[in-house]
């Protein structure tokens, strides 16, 4: 029998509406001794079982698995993997043409915490939360159970990147022993290095959206800021962009960016830049016709709301100096806490302040192989703005 938390009378609503968060104030009697990822039953204060999932002592005391009454065993892990690749298949992923995808996408696939991102025959595995890093190797071996067809030959686990303190423990390889492979996306070639990338190693999140600016990339000046692997630079100059400039902090990421390039023997001119976004921005003479603002998350939690939307503010202020009439801007947050809303109006105030016609052509977000729970809207983590600028 699991350990049983109860919630305090009226704080079930949420959860009746299979929502997969129970937050700490809605606690009411809760066992001693429990320890973070234990698996826990949820009761209402009328004592109805409500869900079961894994105990945190953070602000999310727990985070839930399912609402039946059923074992979260192996069995458990097997079946959910099952039923999100036939997913991804419907989708068309794998193909010829793309062999990278996401497999799971935490809450959007009923399994929060978790998320699987599928590179060719290699997997990269990250948790949100201890529950899912103490079980690990269990989902491991589900994964190589409910994946037989894609041949899997790599499970590398990078949970050290997402959790903290000692409950991280160290990434590290749970089948295999792969760090990086290359793979293809809509017919591209990338390399990909899991142990020393940016999160698992490439943001399978923009591949709706590269695919899009290719479609506007031609006879264009394209400037990619926070290239990290140079996803856009490939995109537009496939597609015939006149010129191709890279900006990223990381001497690593533009290294990797022109190694792309090369790869997919591009060419059009293309020159990295070693410099932080802002400063090349204001410091560089040319001007664009075609840009790319994708920064990292500014505002990771609530608490730094205000910074971060200072932040995408002023980035997007700079970036409407930098545009020629009539250029394009891809402008992008991934941080969660930003709402679509509260993105479009620090956008507006920017477009505002250049005092130049501004126009709406795409509202972007993340593709379908990183679905959002409709009970769940905080997985719609990623928004974007297509700018028509005159």
């Amino acid at each position: 029998m699991n350990p049983r938390i109860t919630l305090k009378k009226g704080k079930d609503r949420a959860l009746r509406n299979f929502h997969p968060w129970v937050f700490s104030g809605a606690l009411g009697r809760v066992p001693p001794n429990l320890q973070n990822g234990d698996v826990v039953d949820v009761f209402s204060y009328e004592d109805e079982f409500l869900g079961r999932g894994f105990y945190g002592s953070s602000s999310i005391a727990a985070r839930i698995m399912t609402f039946k009454d059923e074992a979260i065993d192996q069995g458990f892990w097997e079946s959910r993997f099952q039923s999100a690749l036939a997913l991804r298949n419907t989708l068309g992923f794998p193909s010829a043409k793309t062999n990278a995808f996401r497999w799971i996408h935490g809450e959007g696939d009923g399994l929060p915490g978790l998320i699987v991102d599928v590179y060719g025959p290699h997997l990269v595995m990250q948790a949100h939360h201890t529950g899912i890093r103490k079980n690990r190797e269990t989902i491991a071996q589900a994964l190589l159970n409910a994946g037989k067809v894609l041949g899997i030959e790599t499970i590398y686990d990078k949970s050290a990147d997402t959790l903290q303190g000692q409950e991280a423990g160290e990434n590290a390889w749970l089948h295999g022993d792969t760090a990086s492979t290359e793979i293809l996306e809509n017919g591209h070639r990338f390399l990909v290095n899991w142990v020393e990338g940016q999160k698992t190693g490439f943001f399978l999140d923009q591949r709706d959206n590269r695919q899009l600016l290719a479609s506007l990339a031609k006879g264009r000046h394209l400037l990619n800021a926070y290239a990290y692997s140079g996803g856009f630079s490939v995109y537009g100059a496939m597609a015939g962009a006149a010129s191709v400039h890279s900006v990223d902090s990381s001497e690593k990421a533009m290294d990797l960016a022109g190694e792309n390039m090369k790869l997919n023997k591009v060419s059009c001119p293309h020159q990295e830049h070693v410099s932080e976004v802002g400063e090349f921005l204001k410091s560089s003479k040319d001007k664009f016709d075609l840009i790319v603002l994708d920064p990292p998350a500014f505002a990771k939690r609530l608490s730094a709301l205000e910074n971060g939307l200072r932040g995408y503010r002023n980035i997007n202020s700079t970036a409407f100096k930098k545009i020629l009439p009539g250029g394009i801007l891809f402008t992008f947050s991934c941080s969660q806490a930003v709402s679509p809303e509260a993105f479009q109006q620090v956008v507006f105030q920017a477009a505002s302040e250049s005092g130049r016609f501004v126009r709406i052509l795409h509202r972007l977000s993340q593709p379908a192989d990183h679905p959002v729970n409709i009970y769940h809207p905080e997985g719609s983590y990623l928004k974007g703005l297509v700018l028509e600028v005159e």
